[in-house]
């Protein structure tokens, strides 16, 4: 029997969606929990084979995580009938330089691999081609685009494309790979497509520690957090 432990803050819209997935599946523990430490127990507990955030807050869980590993990113898995897709950074304090980014990009695409997908990432950047020279901002972040892209050429067999500002391109590309110039950007992505306009999300996979840990908003609604339970589990028996 497998264990998943998620957090219960006071969107208690993840108390609706463990009996749903309870319903589904009679071989599950639920271990509920209330707060920052215990969850950052659970995912340091062996016994324990996945853990989502639910609805506590990300700030507590995410400061204890990074004083216990070296390197963490995460990335929002998108997944819908449509389109499917890793975005990342999406925590507003990851993605702060090109080697961060060449590494959360690494993690997504071997992420993408175990379930025997083909990784082809998305670069983003703040402006388009033409943009270039409009601001010394803009053209900056076109110049990191393209240096992760080589960066990204060099060190994987990932396809991988510069795609500027254009994220709607890169999604009707079918790009399972994509990468904000930083954490607020791809934040404002992820609740401009998730929250607001409802694409489907599985929450946000942790790469860079040793167990299975899905981030979620604590703003998302009861099938959000039935999608993180599952992917959790699913990810638990691989």
């Amino acid at each position: 029997m497998k264990s998943i432990a998620i957090g219960v803050g006071e969107n208690k819209a993840v108390l609706k969606a463990v009996d749903i997935f309870l319903a589904e599946n009679s071989n599950v523990e639920i271990k509920l929990i209330d707060n920052d430490d215990d969850i950052v127990k659970s995912i340091l507990d062996n016994e324990i084979d996945g853990v989502v955030r639910g609805s506590l807050k990300a700030s507590g869980v995410m400061k204890k995580l990074n004083n216990e590993f070296k390197f963490i990113s995460r990335a929002t898995y998108v997944n819908g009938d449509d389109y499917e897709f890793l975005l990342a950074p999406v925590g507003i304090d990851e993605g702060k330089t090109l080697n961060d980014k060449l590494k959360t990009s690494i993690m997504c695409g071997n992420f993408l691999k175990k379930l025997s997908k083909t990784p082809k990432v998305a670069v983003l950047a703040g402006g388009r081609k033409g943009d270039y020279g409009r601001s010394a901002k803009i053209s900056k972040s076109i110049d990191n685009a393209w240096k992760l892209c080589e960066l990204i050429e060099n060190n994987t067999d990932f396809e991988v494309k510069n795609y500027y500002i254009l994220v709607e391109q890169a999604i009707k590309d079918k790009c399972n790979i994509i990468i904000a110039p930083d954490g607020i950007i791809g934040n404002i992505i992820f609740r401009t497509l998730v929250l607001l306009d409802d694409w489907p999300s599985n929450g946000a996979i942790t790469f860079g520690i040793n167990s299975i840990y899905i981030d979620t908003s604590r703003d998302q609604n009861t099938t959000g957090y039935l999608r993180s339970l599952k992917l959790a589990y699913k990810l638990a028996n691989i």
